[in-house]
């Protein structure tokens, strides 16, 4: 018996002001898959998760998450089963908030949560720490930071409302060089664990992609340039289409990295 798709996208198409900015995207999510969402400035990447969080409307096509489609079901309890950890949430947080708190206050998907937190609440919180390897910061806050705590502190913000998917939209942005590497050794680490969310990471970066991720969606002004299994799609012949300069990929001990021909 064939189990139902995480997450399905079927002959999505975006026009805004007159411009196509999404055009007959189909995009099929199944339980146990991680996918990587890679394109260059311009592919259509963001207006895809603006789609799939439901802040912008499709002009045709169908998105359905858990067998729930949208526009038949209301968008704003669909929604909290997408987790997202962006640049745009990390900008956002309380200066003097404790990581405990930013992590409790996911269950409301709240900014600077001002409610009293239940026992329960913090007890979870303190787990969700402990689950992404910061549980030492808990009553540490926010401004005292650095740029990989933040990202972990709004993995477990984001894993407080147990999502069923996490949406990591360019998560090492702003991540000098050892910090980023040791972000993505933790990602693979959440990737692995037996019951992770369906991970979506959105980058540029090949160099990002951890063994994890087990597939890839590849956009290129727009539509689907290629997507499926990571050891099929990603190759040179499809990045240089994508990115529309000769590349070559390089495949070393388990990561990739480019190079211009």
């Amino acid at each position: 018996m064939m189990r139902a798709p995480i997450l399905e996208v079927r002959g999505l198409r975006i026009v805004c002001d007159g411009t196509v900015i999404l055009n007959d995207v189909n995009w099929r999510v199944e339980p146990g898959q991680h996918w990587v969402l890679l394109g260059a400035n311009g592919s259509g990447k963001t207006s895809l998760l603006s789609a799939l969080t439901g802040y912008l409307m499709p002009t045709e096509g169908e998105i359905s998450l858990l067998g729930k489609v949208y526009g038949e079901t209301d968008w704003r309890e669909l929604r909290k089963r997408i987790g997202l950890v962006s640049s745009s949430i990390r900008q956002m947080m309380a200066e003097e908030e404790p990581a405990l708190e930013t992590v409790a206050s996911g269950k409301y998907a709240m900014i600077d949560f001002w409610g009293r937190i239940t026992r329960a609440e913090k007890t979870r919180a303190l787990r969700l720490l402990r689950q992404v390897e910061c549980e030492y910061l808990a009553e540490r806050p926010w401004r005292v930071l650095s740029q990989g705590e933040r990202q972990r502190v709004l993995i477990g913000r984001a894993l407080m409302a147990r999502p069923k998917v996490l949406i990591l939209d360019e998560p090492c942005a702003g991540l000098d060089p050892a910090a980023r590497e040791h972000f993505l050794q933790f990602i693979q680490r959440l990737g692995r664990q037996k019951n992770s969310p369906t991970l979506i990471l959105v980058t540029h970066h090949v160099e990002e992609i951890m063994p994890a991720f087990s597939h890839v969606l590849m956009l290129k002004n727009g539509r689907v340039q290629a997507e499926g299994a990571r050891t099929k799609v990603l190759n040179s012949r499809n990045l240089t289409q994508a990115f529309g300069s000769p590349l070559r990929l390089i495949h070393s001990s388990h990561r990739y990295r480019l190079r211009f021909r």
